[in-house]
């Protein structure tokens, strides 16, 4: 597949058909994640394959209350996540179901491999995540090139304490993300809707615009 076609199609897949992810599949995707960049090359990242339908299980329980609570927040208009109320009925639908996908997928983050350098700025640090989320993009475009459909949540991340001793993660290392994976039982996007290019590139300060009245 094209590359750009992968990154324009690999959205975000909220039902799966129950067929398995064959294990050579994985293994191509995380092949080709591995290359994601990171700090000083220390690569962090490491992954818990979950297909264990009880492990599945115990993870779809720590998610759902955490996830109708947002939804809860949804409703009552203290959440707001500018989503049309179709990705909305489709993300709790997946919710509900988590424990059915064929595997989900658990990303680990070794601390000693990280080097957040914004966490005296009184704010959010986020630096952390450069190390992180580049090779989690790479293993989804690597699965939509051979079909294979996913989306990543991070809703569950508060409930580390639980996820850690459920699957034996050892100290020093934290869970980044957990992304569920299976052939899709919808057919992949074609048009994903994301802001104009003009509305998010600036030239030289953030308050003039890079592409204004540019045709491309």
């Amino acid at each position: 597949m094209e590359l750009t076609e992968a990154m324009r199609s690999v959205g975000t897949c909220r039902f799966y058909r129950p067929d398995p992810v064959p294990d050579e599949v994985l293994h191509r995707a995380f092949d080709a994640a591995r290359f994601g960049p990171q700090g000083g090359n220390r690569q962090p990242v490491r992954w818990v394959v979950v297909r264990d339908q009880a492990r599945k299980q115990a993870l779809a329980d720590l998610y759902l209350p955490i996830w109708k609570a947002y939804l809860g927040g949804i409703g009552d208009g203290t959440v707001n996540v500018g989503a049309m109320p179709k990705t909305v009925q489709d993300a709790d639908h997946f919710a509900e179901h988590l424990a059915d996908v064929p595997a989900i997928l658990v990303v680990c983050a070794e601390l000693d491999g990280l080097h957040p350098t914004d966490h005296e700025l009184g704010r959010l640090s986020v630096v952390g995540g450069a190390s992180i989320y580049p090779t989690v993009q790479n293993l989804c475009l690597a699965l939509r090139d051979q079909g294979v459909g996913s989306a990543i949540t991070t809703l569950l991340c508060a409930r580390e304490p639980e996820v850690r001793e459920l699957l034996a993660i050892p100290d020093g290392f934290i869970t980044a993300a957990h992304v569920t994976i299976g052939y899709p039982a919808k057919s992949f996007p074609r048009k994903l809707t994301r802001t104009p290019v003009e509305d998010i590139v600036s030239a030289e300060t953030f308050d003039n615009p890079y592409f204004a009245g540019a045709s491309v």
